[in-house]
């Protein structure tokens, strides 16, 4: 086989596995969550949750910066997650005008349900990887991530520290 159709070879089939593995991603995550009660959820109201976080309350900007939406945009999903009971909204006692978010303990089960099942996904892909494989994967990821986060001019987000368990 010459080497051109090898490598047509090779970007097809790595299109293909990428295109599929995302599409694939996006369907288990969605099914994962209506197995259950967060059933009233959608993945876009989880990566609220996720963003606001467990450490306390956060202010409506720094969360709509995090996930790159506007602050009218992340109102209307704090209305939905209010009315659901998966969070809960004040003003600062410092400075009336900033809205702070925080979880209710409803929302910090659903942070949970969600971080249980990353966690189960990665654990998943990389036991049966050894400690080489595991390394040659993480670098191709990172390339292909800052290959569109350069492209198309994404935001970095800051490296995730190595879970150890």
């Amino acid at each position: 086989m010459d080497s051109g159709v090898a490598m047509n070879n090779l970007y097809g089939t790595l299109n293909e596995l990428l295109v599929k593995l995302f599409n694939d991603i996006l369907q288990i995550e969605e099914q994962a969550l209506k197995c259950d009660e967060f059933q009233d959820l959608s993945i876009s109201e989880i990566h609220v949750l996720e963003a606001i976080g467990l450490e306390g309350s956060r202010n409506m900007s720094s969360v709509a910066r995090d996930l790159n939406i506007t602050i009218g945009t992340l109102t209307i999903a704090i209305n939905n997650l209010l009315r659901k009971g998966y969070v809960m909204r004040q003003r600062s006692e410092e400075d009336r005008r900033i809205v702070l978010i925080s979880l209710t303990d409803k929302g910090q089960e659903a942070f949970q349900h969600h971080a249980d099942f990353h966690d189960e996904m990665i654990n998943t892909t990389i036991s049966r990887l050894s400690e080489e494989e595991k390394k040659v994967l993480v670098s191709a990821l990172e390339n292909i991530s800052n290959y569109f986060k350069d492209k198309y001019n994404l935001k970095r987000s800051k490296a995730k520290t190595e879970k150890t368990n």
